[in-house]
């Protein structure tokens, strides 16, 4: 934190998202005040965030030029991130300021305009998944944090307050962590929507797919929780089973894109998890076996 700092400073959040409302809303509940929240002119954007700041008790603002918190956040896409703080280095003074972003590709860099202007800044992204109508507590959540010291230290004291948990991320460590995050929740969700195409080969429709396959993903997931991976794996591939494997690729002929998405995670399973008669399944998913 910078010297003079409250122990909970004056918050602004820019961006009125899936993550900036539920950042808003966790802080509000741990007895932060958010001053304003900050919006685009006009159409959604304002829309979200007048309705946003009214639920926070703060208010809406599209020119933040007298904005008076110590604390900024931005909660906007990765692409406007720089092009918001080079906008806002020009209509703020910075120093004594700490500005944030949550995006977990992109490192503190991206506030380079502001650090430039004396604030301190860093990046600080939650392993979590934000969407539409569903506003998740960050209390158990982990938050990857990277940037100058000053500004760290205030993310960790904001996070520990929210329930969260702080972990270091260097630089050049983001995009690989960005991409472990994309596999632990957007391309899963791909899997389970292609699981449901995979449903209609059986006679299933989607809907009922859907409400049918949660007992299984649940435990599957307890599973996991529980054990390692190793031990939480069940199926065809742990047994050695070849002749089910030849079916499976032979049914999901008809909807190729799931054929392929099989085809690779079975390989991925060979790789990374137990399995007998390995040589025999890397020729049936190879075309190699008659």
């Amino acid at each position: 934190m910078l010297p003079g700092m409250a122990a909970k400073p004056l918050v602004a959040i820019i961006g009125a998202g899936n993550f900036g409302a539920a950042l808003a809303v966790s802080l509000k509940r741990v007895g932060y005040r958010i001053e304003a929240v900050i919006a685009r002119s006009g159409g959604a954007s304002l829309k979200k965030g007048t309705s946003l700041a009214k639920e926070i008790g703060a208010r809406a603002l599209t020119d933040p030029a007298a904005l008076q918190a110590h604390l900024i956040w931005f909660c906007v896409p990765d692409g406007e991130i720089a092009r918001a703080a080079r906008a806002l280095a020009r209509t703020l003074e910075w120093k004594g300021r700490v500005a944030l972003h949550s995006s977990g590709a992109l490192t503190s860099d991206e506030l380079g305009a502001l650090r430039g202007r004396g604030a301190a800044v860093a990046s600080v992204h939650p392993l979590m998944t934000f969407v539409r109508g569903s506003r998740p507590p960050l209390a158990g959540v982990p938050f990857a944090l990277e940037g100058d010291a000053a500004a760290v230290r205030l993310a960790r004291r904001v996070i520990a307050d929210v329930g969260g948990h702080a972990y270091p991320i260097r630089k050049r460590d983001k995009a690989g962590y960005h991409a472990w995050g994309t596999f632990a929740s957007p391309l899963f969700t791909a899997l389970l929507a292609t699981t449901e195409q995979v449903a209609e080969l059986a006679g299933v429709k989607r809907k009922d797919a859907k409400r049918r396959m949660i007992p299984i993903l649940l435990q599957t997931l307890a599973n996991y929780a529980a054990f390692d991976s190793g031990d939480a794996f069940s199926g065809p591939i742990i047994r050695g089973d070849v002749d089910t494997v030849k079916r499976h690729l032979q049914v999901l002929r008809s909807v190729p894109a799931a054929r392929d998405v099989y085809s690779a995670l079975a390989r991925a399973a060979l790789r990374y998890l137990p399995a007998k008669k390995k040589s025999a399944l890397k020729r049936v998913l190879k075309g190699e076996a008659h």
